[in-house]
């Protein structure tokens, strides 16, 4: 006994890494972790569930943002707003199908007009 206290077994000061950043993620693992256990959908949950849930939640929201900042510079906007958001969902088949019953506050609608309501081509 060295008389040292309690050290670390020779391996130094160590800092903390979270798991989010050893997955390489920026959504957080360990609240989602958190929420999974929480939540009683299982009675237990696996070290890779809520990374594999922090992976899909982020591929998700990169996928929307991105869409809607398309949507913002088409609009010569800066910002992107619900409306930018609702845009994006709506244009995108996949992300329609998942998010289609979807409320988006403020987002509005497509615009639409039906054929039916256009005034007739006169051909001359």
């Amino acid at each position: 006994m060295s008389g040292k206290g309690k050290g670390k077994g020779g391996r130094g000061d160590r800092t903390s890494v979270s798991s989010s950043a050893k997955a390489g993620l920026q959504f957080p693992v360990g609240r989602i972790g958190r929420y999974l256990k929480q939540g009683q959908y299982a009675t237990r949950t696996g070290a890779g569930a809520p990374v594999y849930l922090a992976a899909v939640l982020e591929y998700l929201c990169a996928e929307i943002l991105e869409l809607a900042g398309n949507a913002a510079r088409d609009n010569k906007k800066s910002r992107i707003v619900p409306r930018h958001l609702t845009l994006a969902v709506k244009n995108d088949e996949e992300l329609n199908k998942l998010l289609g019953h979807a409320t988006i506050a403020s987002g509005g609608v497509l615009p639409n007009i039906h054929a039916v309501l256009l005034p007739k081509k006169s051909s001359k």
